[in-house]
């Protein structure tokens, strides 16, 4: 079992920028590779980016590529994303997910595929 919290969610301006944090607990971090997800009122949760086990290979969604960046330090069990020029349309709550991954460069933008999800923190932008 694996226990995600996020944190680092909060109102801002268009253009600003946000850092989200994702704590595990409970199990080896560095056997998990990361996600991103994110669910604005009546859309269905969508992926935005991903982290492999060794932080090695990432990938993002077409919407947030060059102004969003995914990290994860392995030895404070913490996953990041950095988001920069930020816009209205990224309001929404931000989710974490881990999933057991085989491989150092797995990832996936299937919110099916992971495992174990946080409670989600808050992103509003404000025009």
């Amino acid at each position: 079992q694996v226990q995600l919290i996020e944190s680092g969610g909060g109102l801002v301006q268009a253009g600003g920028s946000l850092r989200l944090s994702c704590a595990a607990s409970g199990r080896t971090f560095s056997n998990y590779a990361m996600g991103w997800f994110r669910q604005a009122p009546g859309k269905e949760r969508e992926f935005v980016s991903a982290i492999s086990k060794s932080g090695t290979r990432t990938a993002y969604a077409d919407s947030v590529k060059g102004r969003f960046t995914i990290s994860r330090d392995n030895a404070k069990n913490t996953v990041y994303l950095q988001m920069n020029s930020l816009k209205p349309e990224d309001t929404a709550v931000y989710y974490c997910a881990a999933r057991t991954a085989r491989t150092t460069s797995y990832t996936s933008t299937k919110n099916n595929e992971y495992d174990y999800w946080g409670t989600g923190t808050q992103v509003t932008v404000s025009a």
